[in-house]
């Protein structure tokens, strides 16, 4: 698979098949996402893998707590335009092909709930950064990430970066034994994806190239 399929191909996976992924195979991928770039070749990102019956016990750990404020703005407290509207057509879009009305709130709050289950995926890993690490470094972790999940396509896997675990970093970083020093960015799920769920089938647009994009 070349580059240029691999980024059309990519999208976030919101249901997967129960389909093993070997340790073997994640350590692979993770090893070649290692030569993302990375300012100075700080390598800030921080992994903590989940998979087989680690997994599971993750999931039992996890019923013990309860949603807390992440430790970062997941979005800024006021997002202006376009980017509300880009943001809330993809909810809609996402609801409609799950046949969810804007007025069911109980089907959406637990549809969203399936971020903590990892929309069924078998394998998952948890994206940490040092707390000395600034703005550049966090855009580091953004290329590591990428560069796992286009690897991951190529590979015939489907992923979700997922930065609603921010708000459970607590079960997270107890669980994984994460040290003080290290934050929670996000959670990545990881698995086969499920073709035959509708939410699979969702295509996130993007803004024409003149509406972001300046010959200066």
């Amino acid at each position: 698979m070349d580059v240029t399929k691999a980024v059309y191909k990519r999208k976030s996976i919101r249901s997967f098949l129960p389909t093993a992924v070997a340790d073997d195979q994640l350590a692979t991928l993770l090893t070649k996402a290692a030569r993302a770039p990375s300012g100075g070749n700080v390598q800030p990102w921080r992994i903590y893998v989940l998979n087989g019956s680690r997994m599971d016990d993750f999931k039992t750990h996890l019923e013990s707590f309860s949603l807390s404020e992440a430790e970062y703005p997941i979005y800024p407290p006021k997002l202006d335009e376009p980017y509300r509207t880009n943001r809330f057509e993809l909810g809609e879009e996402m609801y409609e092909l799950l046949g969810i009305p804007r007025e069911d709130k109980v089907a959406r709050l637990a549809n969203m709930s399936k971020n903590y289950d990892f929309f069924g995926a078998p394998a998952a890993f948890f994206c940490f950064i040092d707390r000395s690490m600034g703005a550049a470094q966090w855009s580091d972790l953004g290329m590591f990430l990428q560069t796992f999940m286009l690897l991951a396509e190529e590979a015939g896997l489907g992923t979700c970066p997922q930065e609603a675990w921010a708000m459970h970093h607590q079960a997270v970083s107890e669980f994984v034994s994460a040290p003080e020093n290290e934050m929670l960015f996000c959670g990545m799920s990881i698995g086969y994806p499920d073709w035959e769920q509708p939410v699979n089938s969702l295509e996130s647009k993007r803004m024409p190239l003149e509406q972001w994009c300046t010959w200066a």
